[in-house]
C-alpha cells in the first residue's frame, strides 16, 4: 500500500469512527415492556461525551413495532340506514341517482322534469363507513357517535376479517363520542388508554384507520395544537394533528410513542374533502370521563349553571372597563337556575369557576358540564369592575347555549329606532310589558350593521342603562364620551345578547 493509500484509508476509517461516535438511538418505554425498543428499527448505541463532541445526528422515528401491536384493535365500522325516496332528479334532488344543478344529468332531464314532474326513487339503503377501536376484551368499542347516529344496523369488522353485527349501548352527540359493543369475538385485544392531558404541541402522534375503506392505514405526524375550538359543539376542546386524517377515519385511534390512545379522531377541516394536514381528535380525557355514564345510562348527565354567556371581545371589556378580555360574560340568566338563585345577573363576567380560571367563554361550558349535579361551586365574577364571590348549587343540564357577540364601530351608528309600545311589543311576539327601542332600520354598510345588529331588535340597555324610550336612548348616547365603545344589551327572539359598538375615529 503506498503512502497516499494508507492516508486515504486512515481517513476513511477515522470518518467512519466519527459518524459512529455521534449517531443517537432515540428510545421509549412501548407497552411497558422491560426492555426498551429502539423506534429506529436498530440496536440501540451510546455516543460518549465529550467537551469537544458536535451536535446529535436525530433521525426520523420508526413505528413499525408500535403499528403492529395496536393494528389487532382497531376495527371498521360500517353502518346502514334506510332513506327513504324522493326526486332523483330536478330541484332538490340528491344522494344516489343524481340530483339538482350538481349532478351531470341535470341539464339533459330538466326539460322533462319541468314537463313531467321529477322522477321519484324507491327507498335505498345508504351505507357509511368509519373507524373504531376496542377498549374491552368483552366487546366494548369507541367511535364517533356521527358515524353510528341513526343506524339501522351496524356491522364491525375485526382486523382478523371476521364481521360481527354491533348495537349502541351509549352515545353523545354534544361530545361525538358513541359506545358500541359485539358478541360472540374471542380474543379481543383492548388498547390502552392514556393521559392526553400530558400530550405537548410537537409530540409525535399516529393515527390508525380506515380511511375511504382502506383498512389499518396508518399515518403519523405531530401534535399541531391543543384546545382547539372549531364551532362543533360547546364542548370543543380538541387536538389538532398533521397525522393525516381522512374520510373513514372518523372514531379511530390517536395514539402517542408509547401505543397509548390520546384520542379519536374525529374531523378534518378540508376544502376538497381529502387531507390537508388539519385534522382533529377528541382529548381521550374527555371520553374516560363519558364512557361510564354511557355503560351505566346510554346517555350522559351534565351540570348546569343557567345562563347564556357570550366571548368578551376587547370593544366589550373597553364598554365594561375591564383591563383585559377575558371571561365569560353573562349574556342572560336563565329564570330560576341556579345562577339566578345565587344572584348573578346580565353583564357580570365570570373570571373564576370552581377555582379554575375562565380565560375564555368556550371554556365555562366545559368546566360546568363536568361538575357533579348538586355540587356547590364558589364563582367569582367582575360587576361594575369590581370583583364579587357567589356560590352556585349545580343542578342538571336542561338547555344551555352561547351567545357569540358581534362587533362594530359607533358615532353614527347607521340605525333607525322607536320606542317599543306594547302593541309593537305584542306584534313582535314580546311581553307587552317589555320597555326599550325597536331597530326599525340598520344601514347594511354601517357600524350597526357590522356589529350584529338587526331590524326587529330591542335595545334594552346603553353601556348598562336601560332605556325605555327613544329621549332615554338619545340622552345615554350622548352621555357616552367621545371614542368610547357603546355596549348594547339586545332582545332577539327569546334570547338576550351583548353587542360591543367601538367609534370609528
Amino acid at each position: 500500500m503506498t503512502g497516499g493509500s494508507s492516508r486515504r484509508a486512515l481517513i476513511a476509517v477515522a470518518a467512519i469512527g466519527f459518524a459512529v461516535g455521534i449517531a443517537v438511538s432515540i428510545r421509549f418505554d412501548l407497552f411497558a415492556r422491560s426492555e426498551a425498543i429502539s423506534i429506529f428499527g436498530g440496536a440501540e448505541k451510546s455516543a460518549p461525551e465529550t467537551p469537544t463532541s458536535p451536535p446529535p445526528v436525530v433521525a426520523l422515528p420508526d413505528f413499525a413495532l408500535l403499528a403492529e401491536h395496536v393494528a389487532p384493535s382497531v376495527v371498521n365500522i360500517s353502518s346502514t340506514q334506510e332513506v327513504k325516496g324522493g326526486p332523483s332528479f330536478g330541484p332538490g334532488g340528491g344522494g344516489p341517482g343524481g340530483g339538482g344543478e350538481g349532478d351531470p344529468f341535470h341539464e339533459f332531464f330538466e326539460p322533462f322534469e319541468r314537463f313531467f314532474g321529477p322522477q321519484r326513487r324507491a327507498p335505498y339503503k345508504a351505507k357509511s363507513l368509519g373507524s373504531g377501536f376496542i377498549i374491552e376484551a368483552n366487546g366494548h368499542i369507541l367511535t364517533n357517535n356521527h358515524v353510528v347516529e341513526n343506524a339501522d344496523e351496524i356491522v364491525v369488522k375485526l382486523a382478523t376479517g371476521k364481521e360481527f353485527k354491533a348495537k349502541v349501548v351509549g352515545r353523545d352527540a354534544k361530545t361525538d363520542i358513541a359506545l358500541i359493543e359485539i358478541h360472540g369475538a374471542s380474543g379481543l385485544v383492548p388498547v390502552t388508554l392514556g393521559d392526553s392531558d400530558t400530550l405537548k404541541v410537537g409530540q409525535w402522534v399516529v393515527a390508525i384507520g380506515n380511511p375511504f375503506g382502506l383498512e389499518n392505514t396508518v399515518t403519523a405526524g405531530i401534535v399541531s395544537a391543543m384546545g382547539r375550538h372549531i364551532n362543533q359543539g360547546p364542548y370543543d376542546n380538541f387536538i389538532q394533528t398533521d397525522a393525516a386524517i381522512n374520510p373513514g377515519n372518523s372514531g379511530g385511534p390517536l395514539l402517542n410513542t408509547r401505543g397509548e390512545v390520546v384520542g379519536i379522531n374525529t374531523a378534518i377541516f378540508s376544502r376538497s374533502g381529502g387531507n390537508i394536514g388539519i385534522g382533529f381528535a377528541i382529548p381521550i380525557s374527555l371520553a374516560k370521563e363519558v364512557v361510564p355514564q354511557l355503560k351505566e345510562k346510554g346517555h350522559v348527565t351534565r351540570g348546569w349553571l343557567g345562563v347564556m354567556i357570550q366571548k368578551v371581545t376587547p370593544d366589550i371589556a373597553d364598554s365594561l372597563g375591564l383591563s383585559e378580555p377575558k371571561g365569560a360574560l353573562v349574556a342572560d340568566v336563565v329564570k330560576d337556575g341556579p345562577a339566578a338563585a345565587a344572584g348573578l345577573k346580565q353583564g357580570d363576567v365570570i373570571t373564576e369557576y370552581d377555582g379554575k380560571p375562565v380565560n375564555d367563554s368556550a371554556e365555562l361550558p366545559l368546566l360546568v358540564a363536568r361538575t357533579p349535579v348538586g355540587k356547590t361551586v364558589p364563582v367569582k365574577v367582575i360587576r361594575d369592575k369590581k370583583t364579587e364571590n357567589f356560590s352556585i348549587q349545580i343542578a342538571e343540564l336542561k338547555e344551555e347555549e352561547t351567545a357569540e357577540a358581534g362587533t362594530g364601530t359607533a358615532e353614527d351608528l347607521g340605525l333607525t329606532v322607536q320606542t317599543l309600545t306594547a302593541e309593537l311589543a305584542e306584534n313582535l311576539g314580546l311581553d307587552r310589558s317589555l320597555k326599550g327601542v325597536v331597530v326599525t332600520q340598520v344601514d347594511p354598510s354601517g357600524p350597526a350593521s357590522e356589529a350584529g345588529l338587526r331590524r326587529g331588535d330591542v335595545i334594552l340597555e346603553v353601556n348598562r342603562h336601560g332605556v325605555k324610550d327613544v329621549d332615554a336612548y338619545k340622552k345615554a348616547l350622548k352621555a357616552i364620551g367621545k371614542g368610547k365603545s357603546v355596549l348594547f344589551l339586545v332582545r332577539r327572539g327569546e334570547n338576550t345578547i351583548f353587542l360591543a359598538v367601538k367609534p370609528s375615529g
